[in-house]
């Protein structure tokens, strides 16, 4: 193909790797270049055709969203774009998806969702048998090994995985147990089979009956890697396994005896139990706990891209994932999205009780007095950031949380107003060594959200800092998922 100027001064000869709809991608004498199409017009047998060009994407992975998610956001992106939607059910369970303009009856995209798992998902990625992967939980050490030796470059990159939904693992009885909470140690040595009767609980003298979902699931391997892991323990034998985590609920909801692990949005029947830590604190899966984090197994739902680019209307579809109508999509899904919320300062009466509670001597009558003024006076939004072990990094879900809260900046959302970025810490160490640490992550979101919100005029808000160290923990200090929840920088709107 020859790619020329539209003035005729300038010509590129290669041959065509790809086209989006609006880049051409050209193999050259000079290495492969990327051409915007708008500029040049295209001779030669290797020139697609831009009138009839269909963008087309194959997802892969997580049957939870794939089967039922998915399906719901592709519709509601093609009505919001003017587009009928078809969908033609294949092998295996795939299902083709075509997007057809109304005002012309030409076909704009074609996305096709092949329903699996999590492993699947990643390896169709790795393998380009799908452009995008589905997840529940982030890449483990040898995919993204694999994704290098693939040339698929770091998968972990932030730009390389987008929040869809948030989900949780949450632990679940029939509604007649009369189990309430349960502490994540014992939640782990329940599994590994070292507590098998009811009655080591608290319980009637009944065996316990153990219910997860199968091996594969990136459910079942969330749970292994943030529960049983830290605790130095494997599964033990006789659980029953499950390929759906509703049909999971629905055979625990049956069985009074029955305890299992599913997810916040398939628990159905059953009941919920808050985990539970020494120092009594309790935390319960609710849509607030999850969308600001506070719950310890929070598990959102991830959209892995590949190394190259996406087709523009694939692009424009993630990008929708962020708008209003996704958000209630999701919502009527079952999971929990990602809008902005504000809780009052009378919503936050436990978590004052807690911090009162939970002060050690470093802790003053001035620090605990100015914690409790600055609550009164403010509203805390949803997005709470933390950040990966050992790092000064963001986690996934506080990244997509930066996204969001820098275009609501941007759109001038809270104009006339102050953000304030509070940070704590947990109560390991020295107080004043906590309290500038806790203030040093302030900062770091509060630099974040100003380097995202590049288009806002951040005259008409205030973005201030503030840090209160380890005075207001959210968990029980003296355990690791404990201290990550404690970790936390706030957005606190005045």
């Amino acid at each position: 193909m020859t790619l020329r100027s539209l003035d005729g001064s300038i010509e590129l000869d290669g041959t065509l790797i790809g086209f989006d709809g609006e880049f051409y991608r050209v193999d050259t004498i000079y290495g492969p270049l990327t051409v915007n199409a708008q500029g040049v017009s295209c001779l030669g047998p290797g020139c697609p055709d831009l009138e009839s060009f269909i963008a087309e994407a194959r997802f892969a992975g997580a049957r939870v969203m794939a089967d039922t998610l998915m399906p719901a956001l592709i519709e509601a992106f093609a009505r919001d774009r003017g587009m009928s939607v078809s969908r033609a059910l294949q092998p295996e369970g795939r299902s083709v998806f075509t997007l057809t303009r109304i005002s012309d009856n030409s076909v704009a995209a074609r996305f096709t969702l092949l329903p699996g798992t999590t492993d699947t998902g990643f390896d169709a990625l790795l393998n380009r048998d799908a452009d995008l992967a589905l997840a529940l939980r982030q890449p483990s050490e040898a995919e993204r090994q694999a994704a290098r030796i693939a040339d698929q470059g770091d998968i972990t990159l932030s730009q390389r995985a987008r929040v869809l939904a948030i989900d949780g693992l949450v632990a679940v009885t029939a509604p007649q147990n009369a189990l309430r909470e349960i502490t994540i140690p014992d939640l782990a040595q329940v599994f590994a089979g070292e507590i098998t009767n009811w009655a080591d609980l608290g319980g009637g003298d009944a065996p316990i009956a153990l219910h997860l979902m199968e091996d594969s699931s990136g459910l079942a391997q969330d749970f292994i890697n943030r529960v049983l892991l830290p605790e130095n323990v494997t599964l033990g034998p006789g659980i029953i396994r499950h390929s759906d985590p509703g049909d999971l609920a629905g055979a625990v909801a049956r069985d009074p005896y029955a305890i299992g692990v599913t997810s916040f949005a398939s628990i159905d029947n059953a009941r919920a139990l808050a985990l539970g830590g020494p120092c009594g604190f309790n935390q319960t899966a609710t849509h607030e706990s999850l969308k600001a984090e506070d719950y310890p197994l929070t598990a959102p739902l991830f959209v892995y891209t590949p190394a190259r680019r996406l087709p523009q209307l694939v692009r424009e579809f993630l990008a929708f994932f962020e708008s209003q109508t996704a958000e209630r999509v999701i919502r009527r899904a079952g999971f929990v999205n990602q809008s902005l919320r504000r809780s009052p300062a009378a919503a936050q009466g436990a978590r004052l009780a807690n911090a009162i509670q939970a002060a050690g001597a470093e802790i003053t009558l001035d620090d605990l007095q100015r914690l409790a003024a600055r609550v009164a006076s403010s509203q805390r939004l949803s997005p709470t950031f933390r950040f990966a072990p050992g790092t000064t990094d963001l986690d996934p879900q506080s990244r997509s949380s930066v996204s969001r809260l820098a275009r609501a900046i941007e759109q001038g959302e809270f104009d006339g107003q102050t953000l304030v970025f509070v940070g704590f810490s947990d109560g390991d160490g020295n107080a004043a060594t906590n309290l500038r640490l806790s203030r040093g992550r302030a900062e770091t979101v509060r630099t974040a959200i100003i380097e995202a919100a590049s288009a806002a005029d951040l005259n008409r808000l205030q973005l201030r800092v503030d840090a209160f160290g380890e005075a207001m923990p959210m968990a029980c200090d003296d355990t690791d998922w404990g201290r990550a929840v404690n970790r936390r920088v706030e957005v606190w709107l005045e």
